[in-house]
């Protein structure tokens, strides 16, 4: 049974201060760190001119995932003046003409933000085509052919690539393949999502003895351990997936060090900053793996369910506590992990 809790009022209450914070990151095209190979003197475009959909946020994939956080907004019942403007942000981005030249750059530079920035692109586009908004499907039509371009990269990719990114940043290979199975599948994209569950089972499924105790590196922002049981949830049956994280992360106990909150020293550390996110990923990572592992019927996961569903509220709080900020290096992308942890909290399976 999937019952709404009140986290959902929260994600009400929090709508409003996230727009705000949406809006003033497509509003920043500066500072911008732009990851553009330069191929001569001459090729030294303005961010605008690169990524004419993209170009705001401090860089590419983070203006993206903002613009999917604004996008999902939208039916939160957001303040009449402040939807306006949202939308007009928004509207002035997507445009069919900006989302073409945003394309043509993907396919020249095949390797370029794969996978993170892929995944939020086809999670923008998925989260558009399904929302009530009409405005918002309008968006959603007008990105579907840039999810014919990650698809298509997605399957070079997967064809070639012998193993997988396993550190905690935004080259992670089970983060990305996660969102980009949850979009694809939202949007019928069935030979797309075929690949990335194929990916997930070559390169994850005998996996065991995760060294949970290693975790995490000064400046992560994922668990890399997290995300890859957060991907073979969603690959998985719920007793085949409760097999394979047992064997995953055996004997986990509360006070294991991949389940404890952190703090960061210096908000103003772009790197040391990726922390808060951290706390958010594994919050939101810890809830979708309990609930896969409570669906469990011949398998008995309840006591190591029990352990990863006590890690959550502390996890959330802390990261909640860091979104609403002046700093630029936290206030650029944390509300979109935020947004992502509220709305499985909202409606995490009670059993």
């Amino acid at each position: 049974m999937t019952t709404t809790l009140p986290d959902a009022d929260r994600m009400d209450a929090l709508a409003n201060p996230y727009a705000g914070i949406v809006l003033d990151n497509l509003s920043r095209p500066y500072p911008y760190a732009s990851h553009h190979v330069e191929t001569s003197p001459a090729d030294r475009p303005s961010p605008q001119e690169l990524h004419p959909a993209f170009y705001t946020s401090f860089d590419w994939h983070s203006c993206v995932h903002m613009s999917w956080l604004g996008v999902t907004l939208l039916g939160h019942g957001l303040d009449a003046g402040l939807d306006a403007r949202l939308r007009a942000a928004l509207a002035a981005n997507l445009t069919p003409k900006n989302l073409a030249a945003e394309g043509a750059y993907l396919l020249s530079y095949p390797s370029w933000e794969r996978p993170y920035g892929w995944a939020w692109l086809v999670r923008l586009a998925a989260s558009a085509a399904a929302s009530e908004d009409g405005q918002a499907r309008e968006w959603g039509a007008a990105l579907d052919p840039l999810v014919d371009v990650v698809a298509g990269l997605v399957a070079d990719w997967t064809a070639k690539a012998e193993f997988p990114v396993r550190h905690g940043l935004h080259t992670n290979t089970a983060f990305g393949l996660g969102l980009m199975l949850d979009a694809f599948r939202s949007l019928g994209r069935e030979k797309a999502a075929a690949l990335c569950e194929r990916a997930a089972l070559r390169w994850f499924k005998h996996d065991a003895g995760w060294p949970g105790g290693w975790e995490m590196s000064g400046q992560d922002f994922l668990s890399a351990g997290l995300s890859e049981a957060d991907l073979m949830a969603r690959v998985l049956g719920p007793d085949a997936f409760a097999s394979w994280f047992a064997a995953f992360l055996p004997e986990l106990a509360p006070d294991a060090r991949i389940l404890v909150p952190y703090t960061v020293t210096d908000e103003s550390d772009g790197y040391l900053a990726h922390l808060n996110g951290l706390n958010l990923t594994r919050a939101g990572q810890l809830i979708r793996i309990g609930q896969a592992l409570r669906r469990a019927e011949s398998v008995d996961a309840g006591p190591i369910a029990a352990v990863v569903e006590a890690a959550v509220p502390p996890l959330l709080e802390k990261g909640l506590a860091s979104v609403q900020t002046h700093e630029f290096m936290s206030s650029h992308w944390l509300a979109s992990f935020a947004w992502d942890a509220l709305a499985s909290a909202a409606t995490r399976d009670l059993g």
